[in-house]
């Protein structure tokens, strides 16, 4: 007894001494990587696209997604699974949901079914259940129509471990080649979950008394929106309006975002159980950039919604230059309503845990700005990742110079000609492993207000801006030859800097 007593408790001990150590090890490892993310979530190795199956359940949030675990470009779709306490600092756990003989593992949502409306709970276990897309290569390589059907999953031991149904499919494919994304909420007045589903080019809407038993309520998107290329990752979310409830449906799109490619549009509604409707004329993009695509929110959060998206473009995201792994998530964003005239939008602004990582800011007023100002003499050595704020009472052209030795530089900046925000990466560093890459991208400024605030995350390689209290949102990545290490305030006419704070961002990996 002694003996077999003493084997595991030597091995524990070997694990508390050594394995902290090697974990320190790989995240330093991690941390020194040339462009890895310092703030953003990325995977340990290989292959990272479309955030899914969010869930938040008992103080975790859950944060699934595709990944290719063999290689650092799309293949093989797999769900990846990370758990975070304060949506910054990520545990990577093992993979949660493997391919099977119906198909690889494409995009989809998880829920935490509380009253066990499915029966996978046991012994007063809430089970959570996943909801996603199976992919059969095999029948899209013959040629056949319907070869992407949705199928559940189910955890009770939260979400360590995964039990696939064992009736999957639940929702077989009526003959669309294009059948996937499927995003579950429950609809309390009618005591039902409701599915919203990609399917081509508008999205079908389905409940469910069970998560098991579907059937095809409504659609939505004929002739409404940006229909630039087909549509993806809907998500039917509910905003508090002033005590009124407005529904939102975000509906991701590939190509035909508003800087080419891949992009985020919504549109401002109501939804009565069964069908979505909304009276939204114009294009709303919840990010102007283009390397914000497939954002969904987080479920089980109540009122709160939070937003995250896969931080790349598919014009680029198998060839952006990084060795051990490709892509990474944007900032998690809160999502909330503001009314301009008429119009209601959506803005999104990065999450109020971001503080657990801010330094004390470094304070600058008064600015004058006359065609080069070094920031960096004011602010001592520039370092990133850092947060950027600025307040300017009275708007005119300016540019903020993100710039190394190399003469290589990320510009970032307001035209008042054309009232539009823009972010340059055309000299950034590396450009040339896609002939699209090196551009400048605009986003309009929506508001009239005569005070610009504007909020700048930049890690090593990404900038996200959130302009106007997040009524204008642009997400870029770049990747410098060597990094960057001065900022620069230019201007042609002199402009006053009401308010700059430089905040360093400490790393995630630390």
């Amino acid at each position: 007894m002694k003996r077999q007593f003493f084997l595991p408790a030597i091995c524990m001990v070997v694990m508390q001494l050594f394995g902290g150590s090697l974990l320190a090890q790989t995240n330093n490892k991690m941390m020194n990587e040339q462009y890895r993310p310092q703030v953003h979530f990325t995977p340990e190795a290989h292959w990272i696209n479309d955030p899914n199956g969010m869930v938040y359940y008992k103080g975790i949030y859950h944060l699934f997604f595709q990944h290719h675990p063999y290689s650092s470009i799309w293949g093989p779709m797999h769900w990846g699974h990370a758990i975070s306490t304060d949506l910054f600092h990520w545990k990577h756990e093992p993979i949660a949901i493997y391919p099977d003989s119906i198909g690889t593992i494409f995009s989809g949502s998880a829920v935490a079914d509380k009253n066990n409306t499915s029966g996978f709970g046991k012994n007063g276990r809430v089970p959570l259940v996943a909801i996603f897309t199976q992919h059969d290569s095999t029948g899209e390589k013959a040629g056949r129509d319907n070869f992407q059907n949705q199928s559940i999953a189910y955890s009770i031991d939260d979400g360590k471990t995964w039990i696939k149904y064992a009736e999957n499919p639940v929702i077989k494919n009526p003959g669309r080649r294009d059948f996937r994304d499927p995003k579950v909420r429950w609809y309390a007045p009618q005591k039902k979950w409701v599915m919203s589903l990609s399917a081509n080019d508008h999205i079908e809407f389905y409940s469910s008394p069970d998560l098991k038993n579907w059937i095809k309520e409504s659609e939505f998107g004929e002739g409404r929106g940006a229909h630039g290329g087909g549509w993806e990752c809907p998500d039917l979310i509910v905003q508090d309006d002033n005590g009124k409830q407005r529904w939102v449906l975000i509906v991701n799109l590939n190509p035909g975002g508003p800087n080419g490619g891949s992009g985020t549009q919504y549109f401002v509604g109501d939804f009565n159980g069964k069908t979505f409707t909304s009276n939204q004329t114009a294009t709303r993009w919840l990010d102007y950039g283009p390397d914000n695509y497939a954002g969904v929110t987080w479920s089980n959060t109540g009122k709160r919604k939070i937003f995250i998206g896969w931080m790349s473009n598919w014009i680029y995201a198998n060839q952006v230059p990084t060795e051990t792994w490709r892509n990474a998530t944007t900032l998690p964003r809160d999502l909330k309503l503001k009314h301009i005239g008429n119009d209601i939008f959506v803005t999104s602004q990065p999450v109020s845990e971001i503080a657990s990582i801010q330094s004390k800011p470094i304070l600058l007023q008064n600015i004058k700005v006359s065609k080069n100002t070094d920031i960096g003499k004011q602010t001592g050595k520039i370092k990133f990742p850092c947060r950027i704020n600025l307040s300017i009472n009275k708007i005119n052209n300016f540019s903020l110079v993100l710039s190394n030795e190399l003469g290589e530089q990320l510009v970032i900046g307001f035209d008042k000609k054309q009232n539009q925000y823009f972010i340059d990466r055309s000299i950034s560093g590396k450009t040339d492993f896609q002939k699209d890459f090196a551009a400048k991208h605009v986003a309009p400024r929506l508001t009239d207000n005569a005070t610009m605030k504007i909020s700048l995350i930049i890690d090593v390689s990404s900038v996200e801006l959130f302009a106007d209290n997040g009524l204008t949102a642009m997400t870029e990545i770049f990747f410098p030859n060597q990094p960057y290490n001065q900022i620069h305030l230019q201007a042609n006419d002199s402009i006053i800097i009401n308010k700059l704070e430089y905040i360093n961002l400490k790393s995630i990996w630390q």
